[in-house]
Protein backbone atom coordinates (compact mmCIF):
# COMPACT_ATOMS: atom_id res chain seq x y z
CA UNK A 1 0.00 0.00 0.00
CA UNK A 2 0.86 3.63 -0.84
CA UNK A 3 0.00 6.58 1.67
CA UNK A 4 -0.90 9.44 -0.19
CA UNK A 5 -0.70 12.40 2.51
CA UNK A 6 -2.93 15.44 0.56
CA UNK A 7 -4.71 12.93 -1.28
CA UNK A 8 -7.80 15.09 -1.56
CA UNK A 9 -5.08 18.14 -2.85
CA UNK A 10 -4.02 18.97 -6.71
CA UNK A 11 -1.65 16.39 -6.85
CA UNK A 12 -2.57 13.94 -4.56
CA UNK A 13 -5.79 12.90 -5.96
CA UNK A 14 -4.29 12.72 -9.15
CA UNK A 15 -1.49 9.97 -7.96
CA UNK A 16 -4.46 8.12 -6.26
CA UNK A 17 -6.05 8.13 -9.26
CA UNK A 18 -3.41 6.76 -10.94
CA UNK A 19 -3.00 4.11 -8.07
CA UNK A 20 -5.93 3.03 -7.93
CA UNK A 21 -6.68 0.28 -4.96
CA UNK A 22 -2.94 0.58 -3.63
CA UNK A 23 -3.78 4.36 -2.97
CA UNK A 24 -4.34 5.27 0.84
CA UNK A 25 -5.60 8.75 0.85
CA UNK A 26 -4.65 10.56 3.78
CA UNK A 27 -5.84 14.51 5.32
CA UNK A 28 -7.22 16.22 8.14
CA UNK A 29 -10.34 14.85 6.57
CA UNK A 30 -10.49 11.41 5.12
CA UNK A 31 -11.00 8.22 6.63
CA UNK A 32 -7.57 8.03 6.84
CA UNK A 33 -7.10 11.07 9.18
CA UNK A 34 -3.56 12.79 8.76
CA UNK A 35 -2.64 16.52 9.67
CA UNK A 36 0.71 17.85 10.03
CA UNK A 37 -0.05 19.93 13.22
CA UNK A 38 -1.26 17.14 14.75
CA UNK A 39 1.56 14.02 15.22
CA UNK A 40 -1.06 11.29 16.76
CA UNK A 41 -2.18 11.35 13.35
CA UNK A 42 1.26 10.49 11.70
CA UNK A 43 1.45 6.53 13.04
CA UNK A 44 -2.12 5.44 12.53
CA UNK A 45 -2.02 6.35 9.01
CA UNK A 46 1.78 4.40 8.41
CA UNK A 47 0.20 1.29 9.19
CA UNK A 48 0.69 -1.44 6.45
CA UNK A 49 2.00 1.51 4.50
CA UNK A 50 5.61 0.54 2.03
CA UNK A 51 5.73 3.73 0.75
CA UNK A 52 4.39 7.69 0.91
CA UNK A 53 4.02 10.14 -1.38
CA UNK A 54 4.64 13.15 0.89
CA UNK A 55 3.02 16.88 -0.15
CA UNK A 56 3.52 19.61 3.00
CA UNK A 57 1.06 22.29 3.79
CA UNK A 58 0.86 24.89 2.94
CA UNK A 59 4.54 25.08 1.96
CA UNK A 60 7.88 23.29 2.12
CA UNK A 61 9.97 26.54 1.69
CA UNK A 62 7.92 28.29 5.61
CA UNK A 63 10.12 27.83 8.62
CA UNK A 64 9.72 24.83 10.43
CA UNK A 65 8.69 22.89 7.20
CA UNK A 66 11.91 21.16 7.29
CA UNK A 67 12.13 20.03 10.86
CA UNK A 68 8.39 18.27 10.63
CA UNK A 69 8.81 16.41 7.60
CA UNK A 70 12.30 15.36 8.78
CA UNK A 71 9.97 14.03 12.12
CA UNK A 72 7.98 12.29 9.87
CA UNK A 73 10.50 10.84 7.48
CA UNK A 74 12.24 8.71 10.59
CA UNK A 75 8.88 8.11 12.44
CA UNK A 76 8.54 6.07 8.60
CA UNK A 77 11.72 4.31 8.11
CA UNK A 78 11.27 3.55 11.78
CA UNK A 79 7.99 1.84 11.20
CA UNK A 80 8.66 -0.26 7.58
CA UNK A 81 8.12 2.48 5.05
CA UNK A 82 10.70 1.42 2.06
CA UNK A 83 10.15 4.41 -0.56
CA UNK A 84 9.27 8.08 0.29
CA UNK A 85 8.25 10.25 -2.74
CA UNK A 86 8.80 14.40 -1.57
CA UNK A 87 6.98 16.89 -3.59
CA UNK A 88 9.05 20.23 -2.32
CA UNK A 89 9.52 23.59 -4.51
CA UNK A 90 12.35 25.10 -6.62
CA UNK A 91 14.22 27.62 -5.61
CA UNK A 92 13.02 27.26 -2.28
CA UNK A 93 16.16 26.79 0.05
CA UNK A 94 13.88 26.00 3.22
CA UNK A 95 12.60 23.27 0.91
CA UNK A 96 15.85 21.72 -0.18
CA UNK A 97 16.53 21.46 3.62
CA UNK A 98 12.95 18.78 3.98
CA UNK A 99 14.52 16.95 1.00
CA UNK A 100 18.10 16.59 2.73
CA UNK A 101 16.11 15.37 6.14
CA UNK A 102 14.29 12.59 3.79
CA UNK A 103 17.24 11.59 2.37
CA UNK A 104 18.68 11.11 5.91
CA UNK A 105 16.15 9.36 6.90
CA UNK A 106 17.13 5.90 5.88
CA UNK A 107 14.25 4.95 3.06
CA UNK A 108 14.71 4.72 -0.35
CA UNK A 109 14.19 8.55 -1.85
CA UNK A 110 12.63 10.05 -5.11
CA UNK A 111 12.56 13.61 -4.57
CA UNK A 112 10.15 15.65 -7.34
CA UNK A 113 10.76 19.64 -7.39
CA UNK A 114 8.60 21.56 -8.81
CA UNK A 115 8.08 25.17 -10.58
CA UNK A 116 4.74 26.89 -10.21
CA UNK A 117 1.51 24.80 -10.69
CA UNK A 118 -0.20 25.85 -13.65
CA UNK A 119 -3.45 24.28 -12.02
CA UNK A 120 -2.80 27.34 -9.14
CA UNK A 121 -4.91 29.39 -11.89
CA UNK A 122 -8.22 27.31 -12.35
CA UNK A 123 -7.91 25.27 -8.65
CA UNK A 124 -5.76 27.24 -6.48
CA UNK A 125 -5.47 30.50 -4.77
CA UNK A 126 -5.49 32.59 -8.00
CA UNK A 127 -8.74 31.07 -9.71
CA UNK A 128 -10.62 33.60 -7.79
CA UNK A 129 -8.34 35.60 -9.36
CA UNK A 130 -8.70 34.94 -12.92
CA UNK A 131 -12.65 34.49 -12.78
CA UNK A 132 -12.61 37.92 -11.57
CA UNK A 133 -10.26 38.57 -14.81
CA UNK A 134 -7.18 40.40 -12.94
CA UNK A 135 -4.61 38.20 -11.47
CA UNK A 136 -2.40 40.73 -8.89
CA UNK A 137 0.77 39.31 -7.69
CA UNK A 138 4.56 40.97 -6.89
CA UNK A 139 6.01 39.29 -9.82
CA UNK A 140 7.10 42.16 -11.68
CA UNK A 141 8.46 40.42 -15.20
CA UNK A 142 9.54 37.54 -13.89
CA UNK A 143 8.81 34.36 -16.08
CA UNK A 144 7.96 31.17 -14.83
CA UNK A 145 8.13 27.61 -16.30
CA UNK A 146 4.68 26.46 -15.04
CA UNK A 147 4.15 22.73 -14.70
CA UNK A 148 1.07 20.92 -15.16
CA UNK A 149 -0.11 18.84 -12.28
CA UNK A 150 -1.27 16.24 -14.06
CA UNK A 151 3.05 15.99 -15.35
CA UNK A 152 3.45 15.92 -11.63
CA UNK A 153 1.13 13.01 -10.83
CA UNK A 154 2.55 10.92 -13.83
CA UNK A 155 6.17 11.63 -12.33
CA UNK A 156 4.87 10.43 -8.82
CA UNK A 157 2.93 7.30 -10.09
CA UNK A 158 5.87 6.26 -11.84
CA UNK A 159 8.29 7.05 -8.71
CA UNK A 160 6.26 4.96 -6.94
CA UNK A 161 5.57 1.81 -8.92
CA UNK A 162 9.04 1.73 -10.70
CA UNK A 163 12.12 1.35 -8.47
CA UNK A 164 14.20 2.86 -11.34
CA UNK A 165 13.33 6.13 -10.02
CA UNK A 166 14.77 5.39 -6.23
CA UNK A 167 17.49 7.81 -5.71
CA UNK A 168 16.71 10.31 -8.32
CA UNK A 169 15.64 13.89 -8.07
CA UNK A 170 13.53 15.06 -10.84
CA UNK A 171 13.37 18.94 -11.27
CA UNK A 172 9.74 19.26 -13.52
CA UNK A 173 8.58 22.80 -15.38
CA UNK A 174 6.76 23.02 -18.46
CA UNK A 175 8.64 23.04 -21.15
CA UNK A 176 8.65 27.02 -21.72
CA UNK A 177 8.97 30.03 -19.24
CA UNK A 178 5.96 32.92 -19.22
CA UNK A 179 5.79 36.16 -17.22
CA UNK A 180 2.49 36.57 -15.49
CA UNK A 181 1.61 39.05 -18.60
CA UNK A 182 1.98 36.29 -21.06
CA UNK A 183 -0.15 34.10 -18.71
CA UNK A 184 -2.92 36.55 -18.72
CA UNK A 185 -2.82 36.57 -22.48
CA UNK A 186 -3.07 32.90 -22.69
CA UNK A 187 -5.91 32.47 -19.87
CA UNK A 188 -7.80 35.42 -22.31
CA UNK A 189 -7.39 33.28 -25.51
CA UNK A 190 -8.61 30.22 -23.50
CA UNK A 191 -11.36 31.60 -21.91
CA UNK A 192 -13.01 33.72 -24.36
CA UNK A 193 -12.81 36.65 -21.55
CA UNK A 194 -10.28 39.68 -20.58
CA UNK A 195 -7.57 38.74 -18.20
CA UNK A 196 -5.52 41.10 -16.97
CA UNK A 197 -2.43 40.98 -14.77
CA UNK A 198 -1.31 43.92 -12.79
CA UNK A 199 1.81 44.04 -10.81
CA UNK A 200 1.44 45.02 -6.47
CA UNK A 201 4.44 45.64 -4.20
CA UNK A 202 5.00 42.73 -1.37
CA UNK A 203 3.31 44.85 0.99
CA UNK A 204 0.08 44.62 -0.49
CA UNK A 205 0.35 41.11 -1.40
CA UNK A 206 0.20 40.91 2.26
CA UNK A 207 -3.34 42.10 2.12
CA UNK A 208 -4.42 39.58 -0.64
CA UNK A 209 -2.75 36.87 1.37
CA UNK A 210 -4.76 37.34 4.31
CA UNK A 211 -7.83 37.93 2.59
CA UNK A 212 -7.10 34.07 1.25
CA UNK A 213 -6.45 32.93 4.35
CA UNK A 214 -2.76 32.25 3.65
CA UNK A 215 0.07 32.66 5.56
CA UNK A 216 1.55 36.03 5.13
CA UNK A 217 5.02 34.76 5.38
CA UNK A 218 4.19 33.09 2.08
CA UNK A 219 5.09 36.47 0.84
CA UNK A 220 8.28 36.74 2.41
CA UNK A 221 8.76 33.07 0.33
CA UNK A 222 7.77 34.64 -3.17
CA UNK A 223 9.90 37.73 -2.21
CA UNK A 224 12.72 34.86 -2.72
CA UNK A 225 11.65 32.94 -5.49
CA UNK A 226 10.57 35.77 -7.64
CA UNK A 227 13.48 37.24 -8.90
CA UNK A 228 14.04 34.72 -11.90
CA UNK A 229 16.02 32.43 -10.09
CA UNK A 230 13.46 29.53 -11.74
CA UNK A 231 13.27 30.68 -15.05
CA UNK A 232 15.17 28.58 -17.03
CA UNK A 233 12.87 25.42 -17.82
CA UNK A 234 14.29 21.86 -16.81
CA UNK A 235 13.93 18.60 -18.11
CA UNK A 236 12.67 16.55 -15.47
CA UNK A 237 8.81 15.28 -17.35
CA UNK A 238 11.43 14.22 -20.27
CA UNK A 239 13.70 12.11 -18.12
CA UNK A 240 11.45 10.22 -15.96
CA UNK A 241 8.48 10.01 -18.65
CA UNK A 242 10.40 10.00 -21.84
CA UNK A 243 7.92 12.67 -23.32
CA UNK A 244 7.93 16.76 -23.17
CA UNK A 245 6.02 18.38 -20.91
CA UNK A 246 3.25 19.90 -21.16
CA UNK A 247 2.50 23.43 -22.50
CA UNK A 248 0.56 26.21 -20.42
CA UNK A 249 -1.36 26.84 -23.60
CA UNK A 250 -2.60 22.94 -23.23
CA UNK A 251 -3.68 22.97 -19.57
CA UNK A 252 -5.60 26.40 -20.46
CA UNK A 253 -7.14 24.86 -23.20
CA UNK A 254 -8.37 21.82 -21.09
CA UNK A 255 -8.83 23.23 -17.73
CA UNK A 256 -10.86 26.45 -18.69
Amino acid sequence: MTLIIGGTGKTGRRVAERLGAAATIASRTSATRFDWNDETTWLPALKDQKAVYITFYPDLGLPGAAETVGAFADLAAANGVEHLVLLSGRGEPLAQRAEQRVKDSGTDWTIVTCAWFAQNFSEDFLAGAVAAGDIRLPAGDVAEPFVDADDIADVVAAALTDPRHRGRHYELTGPAALTFGQVADELSQATGRTITYTPISFVQYESVLREAGLPVELGDMFRGILDGRNSKPADGVQRALGRPATSFSSYARKAL
